[in-house]
């Protein structure tokens, strides 16, 4: 983890959250906006970064936006909202936006290290109450949607459900990276989920990890 970048308007807020990423990784720069103009302005001239933490309610809109740029400029970058709303309104548009985890502010710092360190291992950053929200969401069309899944199909999503990346499951599994990515589209849209979050909540329910 070299470098990492925080989208928060209140100052106390964004020190909390540096304080947390320095204890996660230590040899971390840390780099900050406090709005979404600030921030489209000066990503493009940031070589990599590893992880972001972003807020969703800022001075000019939604954080939604930034997430968005990441996915489609650097897809790379671990995206991991960091807001005070657990409700279904936040949740959802956040994940369909492209992050890959969802931490709530009135979480201990000790609990908000311990799953930014899960980052390393796969470990989907996700606060427990965001965890349960979206189990129970999945909960009932969920033994449908398996029956949906081909064997192969589920044989991916048990192996990117652990944080494997595509190239890893190709080689993991022998087949091509194109390949992969076509079984991911159609994991995706049968389970219709957009995120790496989601697609390892759906493979826990349906017991694949």
């Amino acid at each position: 983890m070299k470098t990492a970048f925080i989208l928060e308007d209140i100052p106390e807020s964004q020190a909390w959250l540096a304080a947390a990423l320095t204890d996660s990784f230590p040899e971390v720069q840390i780099i900050s906006a406090m709005t979404i103009a600030d921030a489209i302005n000066m990503l493009p001239g940031i070589p990599k970064i590893n992880i972001a933490l972003i807020d969703l309610s800022l001075p000019d809109g939604s954080g939604l936006k930034v997430i968005e740029w990441f996915n489609r400029y650097s897809p790379e970058t671990v995206c991991v909202v960091a807001s005070i709303f657990d409700d279904d309104k936040h949740i959802f548009p956040a994940l369909r936006a492209g992050a890959h985890g969802y931490l709530l502010k009135d979480q201990t710092q000790a609990s908000i290290v311990q799953a930014l360190i899960g980052i390393m291992t796969g470990q989907p950053p996700l606060s427990p109450a965001i965890a349960r929200k979206l189990l129970n969401h999945f909960h009932a069309p969920q033994t449908c949607v398996q029956d949906a899944l081909t064997e192969r199909e589920k044989e991916v999503l048990s192996i990117i459900a652990k944080g494997m990346t595509m190239a890893e499951t190709a080689k993991i599994l022998g087949l091509t990276r194109h390949t992969i990515a076509g079984y991911v589209k159609d994991i995706y849209r049968k389970l219709n989920i957009s995120s790496r979050a989601e697609a390892a909540l759906s493979a826990q329910r349906m017991g694949l990890i």
